[in-house]
């Protein structure tokens, strides 16, 4: 069985590292190190799976874009402007917040309404009394648990809409080290 596949479009190339295993769904991803990976079963054929590799090519190329432009953005925090985001990079960027909250409201046992995703310059994130979210987009191109730490500050505000005890208390319980990120956000903040 072959172990990568190397996807080109015009004159690049993306080599996709193949992961035969036990399950029974397909799993395509590009790292934080832009490294392209599928996850596939043991008995899928190659024709098969390169056919469905060939139909993500673009999906592929646009997500190891972008996680080049987010690994690059670490170091100094120095972030693309929205101008410079593509449409998939943007599909990308809602598509990475629509998950994060899915997930923790999902194991806070919350709802909300609708997500948001905007260029704030003085938020990373508000949760409206109608459950309604908005997320600074930036927070992409933050370390993941620092996007994680607004995701579950914004959803403690549905069980608590103020910034009590009991609201910390929810917060630390789904991101115990969220005492850290907070500083690490304010720092950033002030840097900009």
């Amino acid at each position: 069985m072959k172990q990568e596949y190397v996807l080109q479009e015009e004159d690049r190339q993306l080599p996709v590292q193949i992961v035969y295993s036990h399950r029974r769904t397909i799993g395509f991803e590009v790292n934080s190190d832009g490294m392209a990976q599928v996850r596939c079963p043991i008995n899928l054929s190659y024709q098969v799976l390169e056919g469905m590799l060939e139909s993500r090519k673009k999906w592929y190329f646009e997500k190891a874009e972008l996680m080049k432009l987010r690994k690059a953005a670490l170091p100094g925090y120095s972030i693309p402007t929205p101008e410079q985001l593509t449409p998939e990079q943007v599909a990308e960027i809602r598509e990475c917040f629509t998950s994060r909250v899915s997930y923790y409201a999902e194991k806070m046992k919350v709802t909300y309404g609708r997500i948001t995703i905007r260029n704030q310059k003085t938020r990373w994130g508000s949760c409206s009394s109608k459950g309604n979210l908005n997320f600074n987009y930036r927070l992409y191109f933050l370390p993941k648990e620092l996007l994680d730490y607004v995701v579950v500050h914004e959803l403690a505000h549905r069980i608590h809409m103020n910034h009590s005890p009991a609201f910390w208390q929810v917060v630390e319980q789904y991101c115990p080290n969220y005492r850290k990120y907070r500083q690490e956000l304010k720092k950033i903040e002030s840097t900009d």
